[in-house]
Parts: C-alpha cells; structure tokens; sequence
C-alpha cells in the first residue's frame, strides 16, 4: 500500500491537479465500486474505459478526475434535493476535511453555480462546544451569531456552466442519489 501524501507533497499534488486539463475524464463518484480503498487509480482508469473515456495519466490527472467527480456529484445531489424538496439552495457549506481542500471548494462552487462556504474543518467539535458555551452562559447569541465565531472561506462560483453540464452529461443518469 502506498504511503499518504503529506503536508507540502500532497499542496504540490493539489497545485499540479488544479493546472490539469478539465474535464479529461470523469466517473460517476456514487458508483459502489468506488467504495473500497485500495487500487482506486486502477478501479478510476476501469471507469472510464467503460464510460468510452480516456483514463487520466498520472497522479495530478487522476487526482484531477476525482475533484471534478466530487463537484458533479454534488453538483447532481445539491439538484437532487432541491427538486425532491422545493426549495432552492443559495449557499453550499463543506465541512470537516473536504474544507481544507479549496482546490475541491471551488469546483464544487464552479460545478454548482453557487458559492461555498468552507469551513470549520473540525465542525462537530466546535458546533458542541459552541452550543455548551451558549448553554452555560459564555457566549450569547442565536446560532447565526455564533457562526461567525466560526473560520471559513468563501469560494464564489467562476465556472464555465457549458463545460459542467457537458461533463456531467458523460456520466450514468439513473440511481444516483447518494
């Protein structure tokens, strides 16, 4: 199994991704068979054969195909939800680890048309300590108040919907919801 990447090697792999060509390869990222964790640039390469695309070549590119999954599947999802709901969305908040990945920020903000708030990393934690300090006393406020006790970043939407719609029109239609 290979070692993760860490600190300065995975930003250089991000940096390299985010200069990657769009849209090369895209695959359905709620298929099960992303499910497993190991020998996934093989499974990703499998997909994309099937799907009559050119598997990505090298880690930037593969890399590059996954953000750009994960910003169509929440592209489709966000859609989803507002459609099975009614209501529309005008804000897309990441949090936990994914908020540390602005170059996954701002495809998401990109493929969705709609500005993402990224942040806190650690959300549960500070959400609970945040609703204990309310409870006891130590900080007052109703909760949107208190979210700007809160660090995030703003990613606002500068993609090409064309381009997004095209990608996304590559991908299986049926059973998606995640």
């Amino acid at each position: 199994m290979p070692a993760l990447l860490a600190g300065r090697d995975l930003l250089a792999l991000l940096d390299e991704a985010g200069r990657a060509p769009a849209f090369a390869a895209v695959v359905d990222a709620g298929d099960p068979e992303f499910l497993a964790p190991d020998g996934m640039p093989e499974r990703i390469a499998a997909a994309c054969r099937r799907l009559a695309q050119e598997p990505p070549a090298g880690r930037a590119a593969t890399v590059r195909c996954v953000l750009e999954s994960l910003a169509l599947a929440h592209r489709r999802v966000i859609r989803q939800a507002c459609e099975l709901s009614g209501r529309e969305v005008d804000v897309v908040h990441v949090v936990g680890g994914g908020a540390r990945n602005a170059l996954l920020c701002q495809l998401t903000a990109d493929a969705c048309g709609l500005p993402v708030v990224a942040g806190p990393v650690e959300a549960t934690a500070l959400g609970n300590l945040l609703v204990q300090a309310r409870a006891l006393g130590a900080v007052h406020g109703d909760l949107a108040a208190l979210r700007t006790l809160l660090r995030a970043t703003r990613y606002e939407p500068r993609g090409d919907e064309r381009a997004w719609s095209a990608a996304e029109g590559r991908l299986p239609r049926a059973g998606y919801l995640l």
